[in-house]
């Protein structure tokens, strides 16, 4: 995503909310985040990927507005040494939003929606199927794509002896291969369903 779009996205998912978008240095903070340097794969690239696809699917979301905002916000806190990225990114973008004005039922469902993002977590309702879709939808991406992620999570957490983080990654991904269907929005599960088991396979096997 462009400059330009990434500006567009981030002052419309504002506008849809009906709230003024916060001075520019929010969004500029975001994206320093996401360029941290122990980041590898919960970059500007991931959250590009992410914000296209909400382009192609918003008119899924019921509230497109919190789609796009728990999208930004959904790794904004990312330690690989922490356990509460979800929760403390969740308290982020809710405070944020209660400091622009939004209406405190909007703050709590964009929290809701970031911390959809966990692993174990299962999603209710529309908006929250359409965000982990998103999330998600890397595992179906194209094989070389799906291979450079990848390499990315096991840069991430190279600090993990390989003889524990192997494994740890086939359970992490055979979870996902388990599932009587990874996507549930039907659209994206007709273009992902099939190649996102096929990469899943591929690297488990090869793992």
């Amino acid at each position: 995503m462009t400059p330009e779009a990434l500006r567009a996205n981030w002052t419309a998912a504002w506008q849809v909310l009906g709230v003024a978008a916060p001075a520019p240095a929010l969004c500029a903070e975001l994206q320093h985040c996401y360029g941290e340097p122990q980041r590898h794969y919960h970059t500007m690239q991931h959250l590009g990927e992410c914000l296209v696809w909400f382009e192609r699917e918003k008119a899924l979301a019921e509230r497109p507005g919190e789609v796009a905002i728990a999208l930004w916000f959904h790794d904004a806190i990312y330690d690989v040494h922490a356990h509460d990225n979800e929760a403390r990114s969740a308290d982020w973008a809710r405070d944020v939003l209660r400091a622009a004005g939004a209406a405190p039922e909007a703050a709590e469902r964009v929290h809701a929606l970031v911390m959809a993002t966990r692993h174990d977590a299962v999603p209710e309702g529309r908006d929250a199927e359409l965000l982990i879709d998103i999330d998600l939808s890397i595992l179906g991406a194209d094989e070389a794509r799906f291979d450079e992620y990848e390499r990315q999570v096991h840069t991430e957490y190279a600090f993990v002896p390989l003889e524990l983080r192997l494994p740890r990654r086939r359970e992490i991904l055979q979870r996902f291969l388990d599932r009587e269907a990874i996507y549930a929005t039907p659209r994206m599960h007709a273009l992902l369903e099939a190649r996102a088991r096929a990469n899943l396979r591929r690297s488990i096997s090869a793992a």
